[in-house]
């Protein structure tokens, strides 16, 4: 009798104890991806889906070897770099600054931190 209980009770609790990770590559890979294609509503989808904001993540993630916001620049991805510069802190942005290759997201950054 022990047996017959035993063998559901272990198939049960394995079946619960499988938690999906998050990959934190992929996470990278999705976030450069729409700031390459200048996804604006899917690059604030996605951050919103996986409870992440930019500045947390901001310092960590890093497309072809640069900061997002370089990245952005290199892309003229004006949108999605328009909408990180609003959500940075303004120090942030304006240690950035030399990064921005592009005269719309320097406009914009100018604009952020006052000058």
């Amino acid at each position: 009798m022990k047996k017959l209980l035993l063998v559901p009770a272990v198939a049960l609790l394995s079946t619960v104890a499988v938690v999906p990770q998050a990959n934190a590559f992929n996470l990278a890979e999705n976030l450069c991806q729409y700031v390459a294609a200048d996804d604006k509503k899917r690059l604030r989808s996605f951050l919103k889906s996986n409870n992440l904001k930019i500045r947390k993540v901001f310092d960590g993630v890093q497309c072809n070897g640069k900061n997002l916001l370089a990245f952005a620049s290199e892309r003229n991805a004006v949108a999605t770099g328009s909408m990180m510069i609003s959500k940075l802190p303004k120090a942030k942005v304006s240690d950035m600054l030399s990064s921005i290759t592009s005269a719309e997201l320097t406009a914009a950054a100018n604009k952020r931190i006052g000058g």
